[in-house]
Formats: C-alpha cells, sequence, structure tokens
C-alpha cells in the first residue's frame, strides 16, 4: 500500500467544510421537552449467568428543567416492549440495576440470556403533557467474566483498510492485568520496529479499550516517527480486540483504520 499523507490532509479539509452545514437538533424542540443529563455507565456489563452483577448510572436534569415524571425503561434485544423499571424522584439520581432485577421486570430467566444479549437502559421523561424518551440510551452486553489469559499472547492483527495481515505479540503488564503491550505493529508494513511498544487499557467497568499514542518506529515510508493511538473494545469471551487506530507521522496523519486482533 502506498503511504502518502496527501490525500488525508485533502480529506480532512472536505471534512471541515462540510461540518460548516446546519445540523438538525438531535434534542428535538427546545423548550417542549427535557434533556437529561446522565452519566456513562459504570459498570457498564452484565457478566453472564451472574444475576447479581450490576450497572450503575447518574441521571440528573438542568435547573429549573426538571420533568413533573421521569421513569427508567427496560428492554431486551430487538423486542423493543419498553417495560417501566424504576420512577425517579429526585436528583441527581444514582440508579443500579442488577441483571437480575432486569430481568424480572423483563419475564425472562437467567438461564434464557446468551453472552453477546443486549439489556437496554432508556429515560423516558414527562413535562407539560408531553412524554419523550433520551437519545442518551443505555445498550448494556452481557459478557463473560475478565480471564486476564486471555487478553494476551499471539495474536493476529488484521486491517483491510491499512492493507496489513500479520502476527503481532501482546504482553501483560505485571502490576495491572488491565494493561497490556503490543508489539510489531510497525512490522506488517516491513519497517524496522525500533520503537514502542503500544500501551493499551482494558476497562474492566465496560471492557472499552484505550491506546495511548505511541510512536513505533522512527523512520516510515519517507517520514517520521510513525505511532499509533485510538480506541476500541475486548471480547472478554474469545479475547478478541476490535480496535479504530489513527495512524500518524510528525509530518501528518494517514487517518483512523478498523483493525482486528485475533488470538492465534
Amino acid at each position: 500500500m502506498n503511504r502518502n499523507i496527501l490525500p488525508v490532509l485533502i480529506l480532512l479539509l472536505m471534512i471541515v467544510v462540510s461540518g460548516c452545514e446546519e445540523l438538525k437538533d438531535p434534542a428535538g424542540r427546545r423548550g417542549a421537552s427535557v434533556v437529561p443529563v446522565t452519566s456513562e455507565a459504570d459498570p457498564g456489563v452484565f457478566i453472564f449467568g451472574d444475576g447479581d452483577s450490576f450497572v450503575e448510572f447518574e441521571v440528573d436534569f438542568d435547573s429549573g428543567d426538571e420533568p413533573e415524571l421521569t421513569e427508567v425503561l427496560v428492554s431486551h434485544q430487538d423486542n423493543m416492549e419498553r417495560l417501566k423499571i424504576a420512577e425517579l424522584t429526585t436528583f441527581p439520581a444514582t440508579v443500579s440495576f442488577t441483571l437480575n432485577e432486569a430481568l424480572d421486570v423483563l419475564g425472562i430467566a437467567l438461564a434464557e440470556v446468551e453472552i453477546g444479549d443486549i439489556i437496554f437502559f432508556e429515560i423516558q421523561t414527562t413535562k407539560d403533557g408531553l412524554t419523550t424518551r433520551s437519545i442518551a440510551a443505555y445498550p448494556i452486553p452481557v459478557v463473560c467474566v475478565y480471564e486476564p489469559a486471555l487478553a494476551y499472547g499471539s495474536y493476529r492483527a488484521v486491517s483491510g483498510g491499512w492493507q496489513v495481515n500479520g502476527n503481532v505479540v501482546i504482553t501483560s503488564d505485571p502490576n495491572d492485568q488491565y494493561t497490556i503491550f503490543v508489539s510489531g505493529l510497525a512490522r506488517l508494513d516491513g519497517l524496522n520496529e525500533d520503537r514502542g511498544p503500544l500501551v493499551m487499557h482494558i476497562n474492566p467497568s465496560s471492557f472499552k479499550v484505550t491506546a495511548d499514542k505511541a510512536v513505533v518506529a522512527t523512520s516510515a515510508f519517507g517520514y517520521h516517527n510513525l505511532a499509533y493511538a485510538g480506541t476500541g473494545t475486548f471480547n472478554s469471551c474469545n479475547g478478541l480486540y476490535e480496535m479504530n487506530f489513527n495512524i500518524t507521522v510528525d509530518e501528518g496523519s494517514f487517518g483512523s483504520y478498523s483493525f482486528t486482533l485475533t488470538r492465534n
């Protein structure tokens, strides 16, 4: 693949220009409905087979913007028959539900829930006779319990956009089981990997992954200091990483590319 940052710069310019277009307000009619202020869910996953595993998030409203009624709705998979699981009366409200509590409302047995299922929580408000659901929904996946041994080892790195397919090695931090190191990304391009490794952090509450920006090769494609950074997710059942890496050099950016890192 011809590594050239010029097309990326042109694309970025196009994005800046198109970003000036007027966008529709995602909150809908202002003044007619209220928009809750919500936090990220932490924890943000349910553990397969563990009915006591729970999720937690915070709901609040701007001062003077409280609705007359605030409800939390729950649903399962693509069955959007939303059912009320809680009514909130004081704010800010810390909301916490176990998997068993959600399933009881839904009428589903714990044994019926499969790995990969999604439990949705949504905030519904009513004010001045208008009932609306917030766009800030919580899709909570059912995942496996974290096994550190699944997070490291010999991996196959594949990216169709970046046009690489080869082996990398992932090792773990002996002092932090949620910090891992990726070596071999530069070698996928036939480069001398004289820097690195790429440090990635697995969030134990959500299994989201953050990759700190790291230079992996001093010289690359006629440019200087090839670096990777990005975000993604970790599959705690099979050790799969699905990442979106921003690949840069001192002279500019190649853009963002999707990578899968699969255990060999």
